[in-house]
């Protein structure tokens, strides 16, 4: 189905308003933790739950992702999720369970799950190829980037007033998307049926390249979400400061490349994958250990400013050359399902991280840091094999034709 210009658009105005707020969902809730904390009585040594339960929904089911589209169409499942996000999010904010609360982001994980990889198909094939479509895929990743770096901002501020504001802002948004959707989403054209075969095929488990990057990938989200989780503690728990002082102060950590994400692309080609991600291993782990300075009073120029520095530039360096170099070291037809396995990759190394880190938060806020910067420095030997002698990434595989390529999300690390 062939939709006129304004309509295509005005598509695209749902599918990455969606990306958006799917981005949102992990930084608002860092920033908010202690306040929920705080209400509900939650030890921190369970509070890292209101991060990890939405990457445990998300990561979960991205594989499952493409089988039930497949079996009950792109259009009505990418709906009813927004409806479920919508309800979630109501539910969340009114609760006085912590459980219920948990829950709720769990659930919401396993809607973005649902809408960001089939929101990706549906682009590619609503948007005519070429141009159109590479302007198209351009604008929902400018939205996915930035979407991090927003709800720093926007949590910051609604948790002044109070953190139920936060959790309840995307309802009526997703709302208005869902009924933008029904007039604008198209029907699907392709006949629906069980996805037959593996999950994951064995020959994605033995690329070299994909599996490093899925470990280099899951080490830095985990590590840097394990990072924000501690100083969110330190700074509000800690040092008094509140929510929108906190988000200010994580900015130049994701600043940088919500600015620079149309153009990474270059950098990726002119130096290489493998060697833009072992550069950009060796900053994160340097600006962990400079977090273990962090004290009270806290001095953000000389103590916290350079440890985003150092972390923004990681993810600068590595975070589109991580997911090039997963995709493009498998044949065309499985690049759809490597990429469903590096994001769940991702996810379950910021939900893993999150709990080791909450664990050993009651041992101190230096212990905890310092299991950080393993999974930062384990991060580092990953992407080390990958520059030395006899391990570089292969050329990409030839490509096989498709009569409806449909790429996968390059989700937020964040």
């Amino acid at each position: 189905m062939t939709l006129p210009k304004t309509a295509l658009w005005g598509l695209l105005g749902v599918l990455a308003g969606n990306m958006l707020i799917d981005a949102l969902e992990v930084s608002t809730a860092v920033v908010a933790a202690p306040s929920i904390g705080a209400d509900l009585g939650i030890p921190d040594s369970r509070l890292h739950w209101v991060l990890s339960a939405f990457a445990l929904g998300f990561g979960g089911l991205l594989l499952f992702g493409t089988r039930i589209t497949g079996r009950y169409g792109r259009r009505p499942v990418y709906l009813a999720a927004l409806l479920g996000f919508a309800a979630a999010s109501v539910a969340g904010a009114l609760t006085d369970e912590p459980a219920v609360l948990f829950g709720t982001r769990l659930v919401k994980g396993v809607c973005a799950a649902l809408t960001a990889p089939t929101g990706l198909a549906i682009i590619a094939t609503a948007f005519p190829e070429g141009r159109p479509r590479e302007r198209a895929l351009s604008v929902y990743t400018l939205f996915g980037a930035a979407g991090f770096t927003g709800g720093l901002l926007l949590s910051g501020a609604l948790t002044e007033a109070g953190w139920r504001l936060t959790f309840a802002f995307p309802a009526p948004v997703v709302l208005v998307l869902f009924l933008l959707g029904l007039r604008l989403i198209p029907a699907d054209d392709t006949p629906r049926g069980a996805v037959r075969g593996p999950l994951v095929p064995g020959v994605l488990l033995r690329t070299p390249a994909l599996v490093r990057s899925a470990l280099g990938a899951a080490a830095l989200n985990g590590s840097y979400l394990g990072l924000l989780f501690l100083l969110t503690l330190r700074l509000q728990n800690g040092a008094g400061w509140g929510p929108l002082a906190t988000g200010l102060a994580f900015l130049p950590a994701s600043v940088p490349l919500m600015l620079t994400a149309l153009h990474s692309g270059r950098l990726v080609s002119r130096f290489g994958a493998a060697r833009l991600i072992a550069l950009g291993a060796v900053a994160p782990p340097a600006g962990y250990l400079l977090a273990l300075g962090v004290g009270t009073p806290v001095r953000y120029a000389s103590q916290v400013l350079p440890v985003m520095l150092l972390v923004g530039a990681g993810f600068l360096l590595s975070f589109t050359a991580l997911h090039t170099q997963a995709t493009s070291a498998v044949p065309a037809e499985l690049r759809g399902t490597a990429g469903s396995l590096y994001q769940t990759a991702v996810q379950t190394g910021a939900a893993v991280t999150l709990t080791a880190v909450a664990a050993l938060g009651t041992a101190g806020y230096r212990t905890a840091l310092l299991l950080v910067t393993g999974v930062g420095l384990a991060g580092l030997c990953v992407a080390l094999a990958g520059v030395l002698p006899g391990r570089r990434t292969p050329a990409p595989a030839p490509a096989v034709p498709r009569t409806s390529p449909t790429p996968r999300k390059e989700s937020h690390v964040h």
